[in-house]
Order: C-alpha cells, then structure tokens, then sequence
C-alpha cells in the first residue's frame, strides 16, 4: 500500500511494455486491436439467459465530483410544455440541456487524455492536441463501439468487504486468485471490469471528500499482467483505476502514464458493477458480453459511457 520504491523505475516498465509501432505507425486504437472479429463473435455466444446489467451511475447532481477538477452533470429543462409553445391543436413539447465534463461521470479515457515527454501513444506530438481538441488518439477511434468479452475479477467480493480500503493496491498475484476463486479463464481481447468497491464506499455516505482523497485500486505491477494476457481495456468502479495515492514517491498516476500513454490501453472509470457483482456472485458466471460505445465527440479525449454486460 502507499508509496513505494521497490519495484522498477515506472519509466523502464513504460519501455519495456510499449506498443508504439505494433500495428502500425498509423495506429490509433492500441489494445483495442486485440478485439478480432473472432473475440466479437465468441463473445455474443455469452449472452445465453438475456440478462441485463447497466455500469453507469446516474448523470445527475449526486455524482462524486467535488468541483475542484471537475462538477457533475448539470442538466436543466429548456421547455416543460406548461405554456404555449406556438404549434396548432394540443401538442406540447419538452426539452433539456446537459453542461458537464466529458469525463465527469462514468466515463472512457481516450488514448488522446494522457501524455509525457511531449509524446501521446505511438509517438504523435502533443502539439496535434490544442483549443480545438485532439488530432490523434481521440475518443472516436473507440468507435463502432468497445464490444468483447468482459470479465469481472470481483476483489472485494473475494475478500467479503463493501470496499477495499483507500491506498490499497491490487497486486497481479492476487487477480490470479480472485480469477482462480471464480473458475474463469482470461483470454486474448478481454475487457476486465475490476470491483474495489469504492462505488458502494461513496453511495454510503455520498461523502465526496472521502470518494476522492484517495482509493483501492490496481498496482503498476499489473500492467506486466495486463500486457502478458493481452487485455484490450480496463474498466473499475473507482476513479482512476489504480491505486491511490500514488505508488511512487516522485510521480502521481503512474498507471495511467504507462497503460495509456505507452501500452495504448483504454480505461473505464466511475463504473457501478454492483447488480452485475450480485448476480455474479449467484450464479457463478463472471463472463459476460460486454457493449461499451463512446459518445462520438469529434476530437474528445474522453466521453461519458453507459456500458452494458448481457448475460
């Protein structure tokens, strides 16, 4: 847990998991291309009982943003049809309008939203990204949609808590026993959805100071996990993913730095696995047909998401 300095420079894990060139310089999709027609098509086979589970939280003025760095969706009514509204006979109208950050609720993150050194993944200069949005690696190249098989590692399932305590870090010894507890085998082109319980930490209380001042969550030692099982994207039910605070003492997200910016990996925040979680836990059944498409915001680095696992 915590800040530590035992393992490898984050920079050497950075080059020694790169994907910069695998396929192809043009390349803009990064793990995604691990999703083939043939994981598409395997993974509609899962969907045998016609369950449905819904992954966001709702868009609305409960959400777990402080307004520091971001405030949750603000939607207001345009028209509520209560006045005359100019057409002939009985017809009335309603109509709304949402202010909020790409990246303010349950969420992707785009290839484009994280970058150092002065480069995004696969070597595009940080100088295609301006006041316009991004060039390269933008939200769209998730486009038609994040659609495989997805798997849920169940964490503080396994462990029997509502949540994982903040700082604690998720090692890649311990996805293999949660995956061992749960009799699933992981496969080429996955999408992992990790449950720390963070989600349910916050809806105990909605105390957003505590959602976000740290949090459970993946260890940098797992990238090498995540790499060797050639995962496509990661989805989890806290803010970032990894854990937080930082591992290192002198670099803060470092897990974001290397998964997206050099693995060209894809992830899913503030996500609500909960029913999916239970019904899980009933059935026995942790793979799921897993449906994931972004709003196509023309050059976003991020976009709200409502990802759905069908059983």
């Amino acid at each position: 847990m915590g800040e530590i300095s035992s393992i490898d420079p984050w920079r050497e894990i950075a080059a020694r998991l790169s994907n910069w060139g695998r396929w192809g310089a043009a390349d803009e999709k990064g793990t995604l291309n691990f999703i083939t027609p043939s994981v598409i098509a395997h993974a509609a086979t899962l969907a045998r009982t016609g369950k449905v589970f819904a992954m966001a939280i709702p868009f609305d003025e409960t959400g777990p943003q402080d307004g520091v760095m971001r405030t949750n969706p603000m939607r207001y009514m345009r028209q509520t049809g209560h006045n005359d509204q100019g057409y002939k006979g009985v017809f009335r109208y309603t109509d709304d309008v949402v202010f909020m950050a790409l990246q303010s609720a349950s969420q992707w993150d785009a290839l484009a939203h994280v970058h150092y050194d002065g480069k995004l993944f696969n070597g595009f200069s940080i100088d295609t990204i301006d006041e316009k949005g991004a060039q390269h690696c933008a939200i769209t190249n998730l486009n038609p949609g994040v659609v495989s098989r997805g798997v849920l590692i169940d964490v503080a399932g396994y462990k029997k808590v509502d949540w994982l305590e903040k700082g604690y870090a998720i090692s890649p010894e311990e996805l293999e026993e949660v995956i061992a507890h749960q009799k699933v085998e992981i496969k080429s082109g996955d999408v992992l959805l990790i449950r720390t319980g963070w989600r349910n930490r916050y809806t105990h209380d909605f105390d957003k100071k505590a959602f976000k001042a740290g949090e459970p969550g993946l260890s940098v030692r797992c990238l090498d996990w995540l790499a060797k099982n050639e995962i496509a994207a990661v989805g989890s039910d806290n803010y970032a993913v990894e854990v937080l605070p930082p591992e290192y003492i002198d670099q803060d997200l470092p897990f974001h730095l290397i998964a997206i910016r050099d693995m060209g990996m894809p992830l899913a925040e503030i996500l609500d696995f909960e029913s999916l979680a239970k019904d899980c836990a009933t059935d026995g059944v942790y793979e799921f047909l897993f449906v994931g498409a972004p709003l196509p915001f023309t050059r976003g680095v991020g976009s709200p998401v409502n990802p759905i696992a069908i059983k």
